[in-house]
């Protein structure tokens, strides 16, 4: 009974410090305002010029794609339909892949369009050209590409 007592008056400070602890977004930083400018504009480009907007985000040393700053887009069922770092990637479906700490980051960016509309998404990824994951911070808002619903999104790496 008195465990019981001393569990259940435990209880609200776990669950502040583990609410505490889960961070929705990366610190403040110019590097963050910068994908979610990149991102905002890329999906203001996608309403207005429909899939041929991703043509431009294709172009290396542009202001879509610069050093390991890249767009990339799904529709909602995950399919790829622009990642220029790894053009092979385009036409695959991205469900189900994990990152090294077991997160279905792409299926988090789906869960956080549907939710909120834009939002963030930390997680493993190894840098350009290393093997050894690092964390990533990854911006995706919701988008209508020539009337399917899907998202778009850029992410940098906070080191």
């Amino acid at each position: 009974m008195l465990k019981q007592a001393l569990m259940m008056s435990a209880l609200p400070w776990l669950l502040a410090t583990t609410h505490a602890s889960a961070q929705e977004a990366p610190p403040p930083s110019p590097q963050a305002t910068r994908i979610q400018t990149l991102v905002d504009k890329a999906a203001a480009l996608v309403d207005k010029r429909g899939e041929s907007a991703l043509a431009e985000f294709r172009k290396r040393d542009s202001e879509w794609w610069s050093g390991n700053t890249y767009l990339f887009a799904y529709d909602m069922k995950l399919n790829v339909l622009l990642n220029p770092a790894f053009p092979q990637r385009e036409g695959s479906n991205a469900h189900g892949e994990k990152d090294s700490n077991g997160v279905f980051f792409h299926d988090e960016f789906v869960k956080v369009v549907q939710a909120k509309g834009a939002g963030w998404v930390s997680y493993m990824f190894a840098k350009p050209g290393q093997t050894q994951p690092s964390t990533k911070w990854s911006y995706v808002k919701a988008i209508t590409i020539d009337g399917t619903p899907g998202l778009i999104g850029a992410g940098f790496y906070p080191e």
